[in-house]
C-alpha cells in the first residue's frame, strides 16, 4: 500500500515557558528558528534542530506517541539518552512527540556512527503530528 501523505510542517514549540535565559541561548544558538522542525512528504522524515539533521524514509517509522511535560535538563536542546541512544530535539518542556524506528538513524554526531532507536521532539502541536504519523503508519498495514 502507498503511504502517500500531504507534505506537512512542524515547527518546534517556541521555549517560552522555560527562562527567558534559556530562550534566549536557543534562539541564539539557532536551536530555535524557523528553518528548524519537522517536514514528512510522501516518502521521508526530515527533522532539522541547528546543526543536527535526522531523515529516514517513511517505512522507518514504527510508533509516535505524544509526551511530556518533561523535566528541562532531559528534554532542552540536543538530548542523547545514555539508557536507550534516544534522541530529544527539544525547545519545550510542555509536550513533545516520541517517534520509534525500525531500524535505529543517525543524528546527534557527524560520523553517524551513533545511532539512535528514538526520537523525541517538542513541536507547537504534538497531537497533529502524532495524528499524522499514525495515519502513515494504519496505511501500512
Amino acid at each position: 500500500m502507498s503511504t502517500s501523505v500531504p507534505a506537512g510542517h512542524y515547527e518546534f514549540a517556541p521555549p517560552d515557558d522555560l527562562c527567558p535565559v534559556v530562550g534566549r541561548v536557543l534562539r541564539v544558538l539557532g536551536l530555535y528558528s524557523k528553518r528548524n522542525g519537522v517536514w514528512l512528504d510522501d516518502q521521508v522524515l526530515d527533522v532539522t534542530f541547528g546543526p543536527w539533521r535526522v531523515r529516514t524514509p517513511l517505512d522507518n517509522i514504527a510508533s509516535a506517541e505524544v509526551g511530556g511535560p518533561y523535566s528541562a535538563w532531559k528534554v532542552i536542546g540536543a538530548r542523547l539518552s545514555l539508557a536507550d541512544r534516544g534522541l530529544t530535539f527539544g525547545t519545550t518542556t510542555r509536550a513533545g512527540v516520541c517517534i520509534r524506528f525500525h531500524r535505529p538513524v543517525p543524528g546527534i554526531e557527524p560520523t553517524g556512527m551513533l545511532r539512535h532507536p528514538g526520537l523525541t521532539v517538542t513541536v507547537t502541536q504534538p497531537e497533529l503530528l502524532a495524528e499524522r504519523l499514525h495515519q502513515i503508519l494504519a496505511r501500512r498495514s
